[in-house]
């Protein structure tokens, strides 16, 4: 018999790995509460933006023309109930307001829903983010509250999607954690992951804590080496280094390895902040504070960048007020290729600037509508050429391969001052500075 597949929560996680499902042969059915949500992914259109993912959906929804058909979508979990073999919960565990614990009420209330219409035997796999001991709380909840009892089992498979690559995060995994508790649990998971497995990914079978464990120990790695470039930025800006040939130097070192010690704003986003901060928080519940204070300093050392490019820019301005003066703002999203802003580094930047009295005009590719809306006071234009028109000074602040190829010399031609700013390490100084502009980067001051 084969497989159908359930996903509780369609945003950005759930819709992605709805369509996957469906693109690897299963019938699925995804459900949420949010009814102008499923009214747009039966229209096959996306709730936000990634590469690939509306053509994806549009290639499996049911009733659009030439799809397979194999993917629906409901808001009654009853009916989700009756459909699935596996059950994924793909909810968001957003940062508790006023503290740094997660907000595990979106995944409570989707077991809740789900479990008094489990009636036979089923697999419920948890997705989301959790604090570590949340999967033991939940397998004892759905035993006590399904009708099928113990036969309602849980597993745990974390994801570790990157946004802009999600729809290939999703096919070609780099590796496939699952926490279960029984042979069954396994083996379905590994008929749902058989093509991955197939294709040679890495199937790592494991226990509830540590497949919680794995998610926000591997998001606190990567926090940890982006802070620790941007920590090196300040002591080059102390010292007088480039920390770009730094990280270029200490890269070459295979147990270091070159990725993510670009130096810049820092991190942000939906995952990253808030994952690091609920795993202080849970380990402070669990007596095992002291494992994790260095990650306080992580954060410390990331949200210190912002205020350092506020006063970057200052300083390009003559080192006084911003009140007056015309500031042109390369990016909202907080990463390139998503519409994501969320916790956005550059959009901070830009709104601490517009509050001490800066004219700050944003752009970015496709974070534009999102920006609006956390930020509507701010200024917006409609192209990269008009957000820099009469600024006195440019920030690049998000990394679009769009602003990498900007052409300086168009630009300073509508620039009242020919200054830019790269947050983010990423444009070619020589190239900015042969068109007449003064570039300076963060922990680059003989770049």
């Amino acid at each position: 018999m084969s497989l159908k597949i359930s996903v509780i929560g369609t945003g950005y996680l759930g819709a992605t790995h709805a369509a996957a499902m469906a693109e690897l042969g299963f019938e699925v059915l995804g459900l949420d509460v949010v009814a102008e949500k499923i009214d747009k992914l039966r229209r096959g259109e996306v709730p936000m933006y990634e590469p690939g993912l509306e053509e994806l959906l549009r290639k499996h929804v049911a009733g659009l023309p030439g799809s397979s058909g194999r993917l629906r979508f409901t808001m009654d979990f009853a009916e989700a109930a009756a459909f699935g073999d596996v059950h994924f919960v793909c909810v968001n565990t957003p940062q508790r307001h006023g503290e740094y614990a997660a907000d595990m009420s979106y995944v409570d209330s989707a077991v809740a829903s789900l479990a008094p219409h489990l009636t036979r035997p089923t697999l419920v796999v948890g997705k989301s983010t959790v604090p570590v001991g949340s999967a033991d709380r939940l397998a004892a909840y759905l035993a006590a509250h399904a009708p099928a009892g113990e036969a309602a089992e849980l597993a745990w498979n974390p994801e570790f999607l990157r946004e802009g690559f999600a729809v290939d995060d999703t096919l070609h995994p780099d590796r496939i954690v699952t926490g279960v508790r029984s042979a069954r649990a396994e083996e379905l998971l590994r008929q749902v992951y058989a093509t991955p497995i197939a294709d040679g990914t890495p199937f790592v079978v494991t226990d509830f804590p540590t497949a919680e464990l794995v998610k926000t120990s591997a998001n606190s790695f990567l926090a940890t080496k982006i802070s620790f470039i941007n920590a090196m930025a300040e002591v080059c800006e102390a010292a007088g280094g480039d920390v770009a040939k730094l990280a270029e130097a200490i890269g070459h070192d295979d147990r270091i390895g070159r990725k993510f010690l670009r130096a810049g704003i820092g991190f942000g986003g939906g995952c990253l902040p808030k994952d690091i901060r609920a795993f202080m928080a849970r380990a402070g519940e669990l007596g095992a504070d002291q494992a994790l204070t260095f990650l306080r300093e992580i954060d410390s050392i990331n949200m210190r960048q912002r205020g350092q490019m506020v006063e970057l820019a200052r300083q390009a301005l003559g080192g006084g007020s911003f009140l007056g003066k015309r500031v042109a703002v390369l990016g909202a999203a907080f990463k390139p290729d998503s519409d994501d802003v969320r916790d956005s580094p550059a959009l901070n930047v830009a709104g601490q600037i517009h509050l001490q009295g800066g004219q700050v005009t944003v752009f970015d590719p496709k974070g534009m509508e999102n920006a609006r809306r956390v930020f509507p006071t701010l200024g917006y234009a409609d192209s990269a050429l008009e957000a820099v028109r009469g600024a006195d000074v440019v920030l690049h602040l998000t990394e679009w391969r769009e602003f990498r190829e900007l052409d300086p010399r168009e630009l300073g031609k509508v620039a009242s001052a020919q200054v830019i700013l790269d947050g983010r390490n990423a444009l070619d100084p020589e190239l900015w500075r042969a068109a007449g502009w003064t570039y300076r980067a963060m922990g680059r001051p003989t770049a």
